[in-house]
C-alpha cells in the first residue's frame, strides 16, 4: 500500500545559509518543513547557548523529539528530568509541559515536530543567518517582549507557562534567580 502523497518529492538537505535563520540568539536550520512533508512533520537543527532557551511551555498540537548532536542538556518533561548528552534523544509528548537548559558552552539538537506547522511561529521573528554560527548580541527570550512571543506561539497551539505553573507542573525545573531592582 502506498500512502505517500503524489506531490511529495525526495530531497537532500544539510545546514546551509539558505536554510538557516537567526532566532532569539539561536541558529535554526529548517531541514524539512511541513510544506515538504504534506504536513506530517517539521525537522530543524538548532544551535543554542545557555540563556537562549525558550521558556517552559506546552504544545496542544505537536509531539517533539529532541536528538542531541553536540553538548549537554537538562530536559524537564512534567515531573521528570533527563540529563541528555550527545547521541541521546528525549521525547516530549503534546499536552506535557516541558523546558530545557543547555549545560555546555553550546549545544546542537535535531528537533522533530509532528505534525508540522510550528515553523511558522519562528519565521516572522527570525533573520537570515549571516554565517552558520550563533549570532552575537541578539535578543533572546529573556530580553524580548514575552507578550508578543506568547501571542505568536499561541497562534500555533503553544502556551508559555506562568511561574506558578512551572513550579506546579515542572517541579524539577530550576528556580529563576531572584532579580534585584535596578538602582
Amino acid at each position: 500500500m502506498n500512502n505517500t502523497s503524489p506531490q511529495l518529492k525526495a530531497f537532500k538537505r544539510g545546514p546551509s545559509l539558505e536554510l538557516s535563520k537567526w532566532y532569539m540568539g539561536m541558529l535554526l536550520t529548517n531541514l524539512a518543513e511541513s510544506k515538504d512533508t504534506d504536513g506530517a512533520f517539521f525537522l530543524m537543527e538548532a544551535t543554542a547557548a545557555p540563556g537562549t532557551e525558550p521558556p517552559p511551555h506546552v504544545h496542544t498540537r505537536e509531539d517533539e523529539l529532541f536528538y542531541a548532536l553536540e553538548g549537554q542538556f537538562d530536559v524537564y518533561v512534567g515531573k521528570e528530568a533527563f540529563k541528555v548528552e550527545t547521541g541521546e534523544a528525549v521525547f516530549c509528548p503534546k499536552l506535557k509541559p516541558h523546558g530545557f537548559a543547555v549545560r555546555s558552552p553550546r549545544g546542537r539538537v535535531l528537533i522533530l515536530v509532528t505534525p508540522g506547522g510550528l515553523e511558522g511561529a519562528f519565521r516572522s521573528k527570525s533573520s537570515p543567518a549571516q554565517n552558520l554560527d550563533l549570532p552575537t548580541g541578539a535578543s533572546t527570550y529573556s530580553t524580548t517582549d514575552m507578550k508578543e512571543a506568547a501571542q505568536r506561539f499561541s497562534e500555533h497551539g503553544v502556551r508559555f507557562l506562568t511561574p506558578d505553573e512551572v513550579a506546579d507542573q515542572l517541579p524539577l525545573y530550576p528556580k529563576p534567580l531572584a532579580r534585584t531592582p535596578a538602582s
